[in-house]
């Protein structure tokens, strides 16, 4: 019930994860000069993604109201369970995106945000795939289908990952295709002008789980830079274009247009420097790549070895 109120909350002050939509045909033309931001740089914290000119479009998971005045921002990313949330927040979120000029990413993640309700693996996915969620998926599909702004829907996030911090992560293939194509065979025809992404995390065997090209619109990656942890593990620090790469080379093989859905970076003032600078200036080597979604909150899940918990907010 916390996270409930606290998700209505963020809504409702205009600050909650928001979503996500790519080039062209999801809200923008590729290409396009981003507005201006160069007047108000100097009034913001190093840490803030730079806007290029051309640039790659930025967006924001924004809890904290950090981007709320950003020139530049063109993604208004929101974050829900689909137990236990007030729907009706989305009406605030879809009325504050289309006050500043932004489309929608709404992430659904299917579980309740209250740990002592949720279920183990096994029991979500026979849920799932029984049925049991199927008027909870159309309910949602009905508020997004009412929502002017422009939408992309990215369900059941980084589903490849094994570090069980997700109860959908970690399915077998066969069955996480299975439910994505379910979901999305439930809510297309409601919400028809929303647009669907899938959104690995990154690791080698995403290619498992992809669930066709008639149920992607656009792929989604999670990318992060922790200076504690390149150093630890590699003995020096990594760009956002070697963090970046390998699993931009593995999901561009279906050619779909390529958003990183999360975005972080935490380090020294040089280290932060370098990736602020970085993430949305146009690549030869990342020609798929259309958006890029800073996630700006404190880490929340232990990282690999002992390196504490990231915090990935600007300011």
């Amino acid at each position: 019930m916390k996270r409930r109120r606290m998700l209505a909350g963020l809504l409702a002050a205009a600050a909650a994860p928001v979503a996500l939509t790519a080039l062209g045909k999801f809200g923008w033309g590729a290409g396009e000069l981003l507005a201006d931001n160069s007047a108000a740089a100097g009034a913001y914290p190093a840490k803030y993604p730079q806007i290029n000119h051309p640039g790659i479009p930025l967006g924001a998971y924004d809890p904290h109201g950090d981007f709320k005045n950003y020139s530049g921002v063109k993604i208004e990313h929101v974050f829900m369970p689909w137990q236990d949330v007030e729907l009706s927040a989305l009406y605030t979120a879809d009325s504050y995106a289309l006050e500043h000029g932004r489309s929608l990413l709404i992430t659904i993640e299917p579980w309740s945000w209250s740990e002592d309700r949720r279920l183990t693996p096994d029991q979500l996915k026979d849920r799932v795939l029984g049925g049991a969620y199927d008027e909870t998926i159309k309910s949602i599909a009905k508020v997004i289908s009412e929502l002017k702004s422009p939408v992309t829907i990215r369900w059941g996030q980084e589903m490849e990952d094994t570090s069980g911090r997700f109860s959908w992560s970690g399915w077998k293939p066969e069955d996480y295709v299975a439910a994505y194509r379910r979901f999305h065979d439930l809510t297309h025809p409601i919400a028809t002008q929303a647009k669907f992404m899938w959104s690995p995390k990154g690791d080698n065997n995403l290619a498992d789980y992809y669930p066709g090209d008639d149920y992607t619109d656009t792929i989604g990656l999670s990318v992060f830079g922790f200076q504690k942890y390149d150093n630890g593990n590699f003995g020096r620090d990594r760009t956002f274009g070697e963090v970046l790469k390998p699993g931009y080379d593995l999901v561009a093989a279906f050619g779909k247009p390529v958003v990183v859905a999360e975005l972080g970076y935490d380090g020294t003032d040089d280290y932060v420097a370098g990736w602020a600078k970085a993430v949305t200036k146009p690549n030869a080597g990342f020609p798929l790549l259309t958006a890029v979604v800073y996630f700006d909150d404190k880490e929340s899940h232990p990282w690999p070895g002992n390196f504490g918990l990231p915090d990935w907010r600007v300011a």
